[in-house]
């Protein structure tokens, strides 16, 4: 599969709530629906995108007044297994400005590796999340969204009646993507962020459900194309139940890192086996670039810089030496829940799943071998905002070249 994404742009800049991003033309992937021509909103008809303006989900003030497009509001909802994510931004000419934000960890897939079901509680504090969302959707009179869910919903027996009360309760109307769209999502949001430079390259999300590994080839000044990706049903929610409770001395806390690191590799070992072939196809002088994004390298990144609390502007973006992440990976497996919950950018929040995000990230160094990390505090929501204002953009100019050329036969 060869994927075309829009030409690579070195971010100048990234300060505050400001990103700076390619936008441009999308063209669609292969075998994939072009997100841009999908229901904003999730499941309503594609004819009929979710205009948001006047309540969520519903037409409204949107749909009689019309807005200049640079001052239209765009959002995108990321309902993970752990977090619930939303994020609101405006047109600002080739780039976009975050107008306003949420996250909240739910834990929705919490006890889904063992039920196979989504819990009541886990329900009802994603629903209070998303109650949220709605309403900065109504209070921000957001022109177009597009909600996703991702492995949780689908994995769970009543992950589509889940969606549906989401839709009865709160407006929103969530689209349950594939894994395979879930990852060029991912690549689009983060790829700017790939370091400089010619062949292949590794970009990967640790989500709370899954893991996503994406081999893209990316040439200096030309789109970044997807040669093959892998997703596995590995995130640090399912990976850390699906192993044995946290022993309480440090051999038995290696030895369930340890079987943590075995069924990764595991679920990764066809993968690693074209992984190995393309790596053996690297130019002499070439490097293996890898990019990570999710809140794994985020939180490790923060611990590598010794940040006293989580800063994204020196975050994301930031290059580190995958051998200080792998050590570092090591000592948090080690230590014990009440060490990891005092470490700074950790919490009580984190403390249980980050020794499941190591394994997967260590488990990564050891199928591509790249001397450096990048980190992306970005990604699939992202990767919608960029898709539905390119699309919104090429609207906007058919629509004045229409207007210039009626304006020219009068």
């Amino acid at each position: 599969m060869a994927d075309d994404f829009p030409p690579v742009q070195r971010e100048a800049e990234v300060t505050g709530s400001e990103f700076r991003s390619a936008a441009g033309e999308l063209p669609a992937a292969a075998a994939l629906p072009d997100p841009a021509t999908r229901p904003p909103g999730g499941r309503s008809k594609p004819e009929s995108p979710q205009c948001v303006g006047a309540a969520p989900g519903s037409a409204g003030d949107a749909l009689q007044r019309p807005v200049p497009f640079h001052r239209q509001a765009f959002a995108a909802i990321d309902l993970g297994t752990n977090n619930c994510r939303l994020l609101i931004a405006r047109p600002a000419g080739d780039h976009f400005t975050v107008i306003d934000a949420f996250s909240r960890v739910v834990r929705l897939g919490e006890g889904l590796a063992q039920s196979g079901r989504l819990s009541d509680a886990a329900m009802d504090r994603t629903l209070s999340a998303l109650r949220i969302c709605a309403d900065k959707l109504q209070r921000r009179q957001v022109h177009l969204a597009r909600s996703v869910a991702t492995e949780a919903c689908r994995r769970a027996e009543n992950g589509a009646e889940f969606i549906d009360r989401v839709g009865r309760e709160t407006g929103i109307l969530l689209d349950i993507i594939s894994a395979q769209e879930e990852a060029r999502l991912a690549v689009m949001g983060c790829h700017l962020l790939l370091e400089e430079g010619d062949g292949p390259a590794i970009i990967f999300d640790i989500g709370g459900g899954s893991t996503e590994l994406v081999l893209v080839e990316a040439r200096a000044g030309l789109p970044p194309q997807i040669h093959d990706w892998q997703s596995v049903p590995w995130g640090v929610v399912s990976l850390t139940e699906s192993c044995m409770a946290e022993p309480a001395d440090a051999l038995g806390r290696a030895a369930r890192y340890d079987q943590m690191c075995d069924l990764v590799r595991t679920s990764l070992a066809a993968f690693a086996e074209r992984l190995a072939e393309a790596a053996a196809k690297v130019a002499p002088g070439q490097s293996l670039r890898l990019l990570g994004t999710s809140g794994t390298v985020t939180t490790l990144a923060s611990l590598h810089l010794a940040l006293p609390q989580y800063d994204r502007r020196a975050v994301d973006g930031l290059i580190v030496p995958s051998d200080d992440m792998a050590q570092l990976c090591q000592r948090l497996a080690l230590m014990s829940p009440a060490e990891r919950c005092a470490q700074p950018c950790i919490g009580r929040e984190r403390a249980d799943l980050v020794v499941a995000g190591c394994a997967i990230l260590q488990t990564i160094f050891a199928l591509w071998p790249a001397d450096r990390l990048g980190i992306a505090d970005r990604g699939i929501r992202e990767g919608i905002l960029r898709s539905m204002m390119a699309a919104g953009g090429s609207g906007e100019k058919s629509r004045a070249a229409l207007r210039n050329a009626r304006r020219s036969r009068i």
